[in-house]
This record gives structure tokens, C-alpha cells and sequence, in this order.
């Protein structure tokens, strides 16, 4: 494997990161308090908020964020939401109804390979985020098919849509490998599976663990091991800007 990545690291530039290449959860991009302003409160909308349960990692961080959740009626998570101590709100799929410049971050972890017109949703996105917003969570790339999901992005074509919607992508980040993903979805649910997958889902599943081994050996740092598992990723996480904001 030499440097599988190489074209991916040309063409997305500085939004590969070079600090580390851990796998990376969306999670931690909340830990991070990516898009909070300096002072004032942290307002935040959850784009396919399903159950709503982000708000407990939100106020986790910042017991004071101002969270509000937004999915549509029909969605099966809404179903099953069943928690009333959070703002929630139904959309049509693409008419965010909020003004603009109205959050600071908005968050969308696994949404957006089930939804079926990302180009108009993703304008709303750059539309209702503030100046100095962000725009960050996760997304497929090689996941097999699941609830009714409709696309897959590759790193290369998600930066393209951002750019078409008005946003810049700031950093992308290979989360889960895709052979992984893969076995589970062929494996099923098996006892070696359910003892390993919370392991791998947010530690280093096994071809990324192959790609640090490889790269630990050829001495290649943390970006060329990011461009490497970033092509390899079922899914990948990433932070967003408003393209007319500051960097």
C-alpha cells in the first residue's frame, strides 16, 4: 500500500487533518464545542435529531446550550422519540423554518445518506448558520444500505455538494472502515460481533488498526494515514463552514 490516498490528499488540501489520525466519532466534535462562540450561549440546532438524544451529550458540554431538534413527522426515530424536555420541531425534509444566521452549529450525525435532496437542504444549512457558524457530524461513504438510506458520499463528492450549497469544508475525518461495516452487515448480529463492535465502533476498528500498524512501519504521518483510511471509511466525520464566513 503505498500512499492509497494520495489523490484525496491533493484534492481536499489542509481539510485533511495532520494533528492525529485517531477515528473519529461526531461525538467528538461536540466534545470540542466546534462552532460555540466566545461568549454567549451555544445555539444549536440538530438536523434528524430522531429520538433527541444528542441533547444529553450537548448539555453534558454545556449545560446551558440552547438545543432545539429538528426532523421530519414521518421519520421512525421521531416514532419512538419519547423524552418532552428538549424543543422539538418537524420540517418537510429541505425548509429549515428558522431564520437565518439562527445557530451557531448545526449537527447532523448520520443523516444525510437518507436524505433524497441533499442540495436544497444543505443551502438551508449555510442559510440559517451564523457567520461564524459550523456545519459538522457524520455521513456515509461505504456503508452497505440501511434504513432506507439513498446516498453515499465520497469525501471528494461531499466536498464538491458543500461547496455548490455555499459551505467550505474546515476538516474531514475517517470514522469506522468500511470492511467492518461490511462484516457486520454479513455476520449479523453473532456473540463475536456484539463483543467487539462498541470496541470498534469508537475506538479503531480492524483496518484502520492495519493502516496504523502500516503506517507506524513506513514512519508516514497523521495526514497521509488520514488520506489512507478516509478512502478505505464506511462512514467519516467532518466540520463545515459558511463559504462567506471567516475561516
Amino acid at each position: 500500500m503505498r500512499f492509497a490516498g494520495r489523490e484525496l490528499a491533493e484534492l481536499l488540501g489542509e481539510a485533511i487533518p495532520s494533528d492525529h489520525a485517531a477515528q473519529t466519532l461526531a461525538d467528538r466534535l461536540i466534545e470540542r464545542r466546534v462552532g460555540a462562540p466566545a461568549d454567549g450561549r451555544w445555539r444549536v440546532l440538530d438536523l434528524g435529531c430522531g429520538t433527541g438524544d444528542s441533547v444529553d451529550v450537548f448539555r453534558a458540554v454545556d449545560p446551558a446550550v440552547d438545543w432545539t431538534g429538528l426532523d421530519i413527522a414521518g421519520s421512525r426515530e421521531v416514532g419512538e422519540r419519547v423524552r418532552a424536555d428538549a424543543r422539538f420541531v418537524t420540517f418537510d425534509g429541505t425548509s429549515i423554518p428558522f431564520e437565518a444566521g439562527a445557530f451557531d452549529l448545526v449537527y447532523c450525525k448520520q443523516v444525510l445518506e437518507h436524505v433524497h435532496a441533499p442540495a436544497p437542504l444543505l443551502a438551508e444549512v449555510a442559510r440559517v448558520l451564523a457567520p461564524a457558524g459550523r456545519f459538522a457530524g457524520s455521513t456515509s461513504q461505504l456503508e452497505p444500505f440501511h434504513s432506507r438510506s439513498t446516498f453515499n458520499y465520497t469525501p471528494y463528492g461531499f466536498d464538491a455538494l458543500l461547496r455548490d450549497a455555499g459551505l467550505g469544508l474546515v476538516e474531514i475525518r475517517p470514522g469506522i472502515d468500511a470492511a467492518t461495516l461490511l462484516a457486520h452487515r454479513l455476520a449479523g448480529s453473532g456473540r463475536y460481533l456484539r463483543s467487539r463492535w462498541g470496541r470498534w465502533w469508537g475506538g479503531r476498528s480492524p483496518l484502520n488498526r492495519a493502516i496504523d500498524y502500516y503506517g507506524a512501519i513506513k514512519r508516514l504521518d497523521a495526514r497521509t494515514l488520514n488520506a489512507d483510511k478516509l478512502l478505505f471509511c464506511g462512514q467519516f466525520a467532518f466540520v463545515a463552514r459558511r463559504a462567506d464566513g471567516p475561516a
